[in-house]
């Protein structure tokens, strides 16, 4: 069997160790004659593996108890609508404010202002997101019922270093395609969310931590299926959750925790995100997109200073087993995504590859 190095933004490759194990368990799982897939949501079998993830999840992410863990329906983006029904009306307002920094957190602003006033505070736009901006609290409406941020954006290859300070209004974070890769303080948050097809597990589900005071202010049209109050109170099996993704999750939370946890992993993404910065910076055939001030460590982005290169670059890339390398369009170029199951091995052949194009073409 070959394997390519996978760049692709997501859904992104996962660890071979969990993937094998899901092979072995796929037919059948702990000696029942059925697969993982098959089994009841509601079997004592099933709530070990959730419950296993749980305990898993808050121990490798230092979640505080007064916090649920949500395993919700929809991935990341149905979340932008998910929040402002449950949040929005923490302050009779009606009022959340928003950091622009990408795509995401645009629409994630115009999804908030059906249910409300969605106030965008500061924006990297007039540079095409290629930098995270400066956020003065001082500007923030104290009638906002939260402030949105996207952590780290995968389009444009730029993260937030460290997270603004909202006082009492709470911070809720989009952290899609960056959770589990770097150490946070889970306490500043509100809610942090994240689709699991970066770093989590298979795409089609959104795991949401939240703090319990926010749990009470779900607008009243909200449906059932998008109130975090029906998740928490019922370990978010109110129906037939996606009970794959979520014993896929364990899985990965089992490889996080055998390869020396967040901090670990924290070491080893800036590593591997240096190497390819290094060379970048090294030479005049290459430059980064974002601003190195607010380089993101899971998704590298970069073009060629000939541009009509590109194409080539591409495609040879993808003959060397280099897959996914295209940038999104709204970027261009190229983008390496280099989420916590790329080894430095897939880095390192990147590397080479683009020093090998260079001398050819340059």
């Amino acid at each position: 069997m070959t394997r390519v190095f996978n760049f692709g933004a997501g859904p992104a490759m996962l660890p071979i160790d969990v993937m094998e194990k899901a092979q072995a368990e796929f037919l059948d799982y702990k000696n029942m004659g059925a697969s993982v897939i098959e089994i009841s949501h509601r079997s004592k079998e099933f709530d070990e593996i959730i419950n296993r993830t749980d305990a898993m999840l808050s121990e490798l992410a230092n979640i505080p108890s007064n916090y649920k863990i949500l395993y919700v329906h929809g991935g990341a983006q149905m979340q932008f609508s998910a929040i402002p029904l449950n949040i929005i009306n923490r302050n009779p307002a009606r009022k959340a404010s928003f950091i622009l920094t990408g795509t995401w957190a645009v629409k994630a602003s115009k999804e908030a202002s059906r249910y409300g006033i969605a106030l965008d505070i500061a924006s990297s736009g007039d540079s095409n997101f290629n930098y995270i901006p400066d956020f003065d609290s001082l500007t923030l409406d104290p009638e906002s019922s939260y402030v949105h941020i996207v952590s780290n954006n995968t389009l444009y290859g730029t993260r937030w270093n460290s997270f603004p300070n909202t006082g009492e209004i709470p911070l809720i974070a989009d952290m899609t395609s960056e959770f589990m890769s770097r150490k946070i303080d889970i306490s500043q948050f509100g809610i942090i969310f994240a689709g699991l097809q970066k770093n989590l597990g298979p795409a089609g589900l959104a795991v949401v931590i939240i703090r319990e005071d926010l749990l009470e202010y779900a607008l009243p049209e909200t449906p059932g299926l998008l109130n975090y109050k029906t998740y928490a109170e019922q370990h978010s099996l109110a129906n037939t959750n996606n009970t794959f993704a979520i014993y896929m999750m364990s899985l990965v939370m089992e490889w996080l925790a055998d390869n020396g946890g967040v901090e670990k992993m924290e070491e080893k993404n800036e590593a591997k995100a240096k190497l390819i910065y290094d060379y970048i910076d090294s030479t005049d055939f290459y430059f980064g997109t974002a601003k190195p001030a607010h380089r993101s460590i899971m998704n590298v982005t970069f073009n060629l200073a000939s541009e009509d290169l590109l194409d080539n670059f591409l495609e040879q890339a993808e003959t060397n087993s280099l897959y996914a390398l295209k940038g999104h369009r709204a970027v261009g170029g190229a983008r390496a995504s280099i989420y916590n199951a790329m080894p430095m091995a897939g880095c390192e052949a990147l590397v080479n590859f683009m020093q090998g194009f260079e001398e050819k073409n340059g």
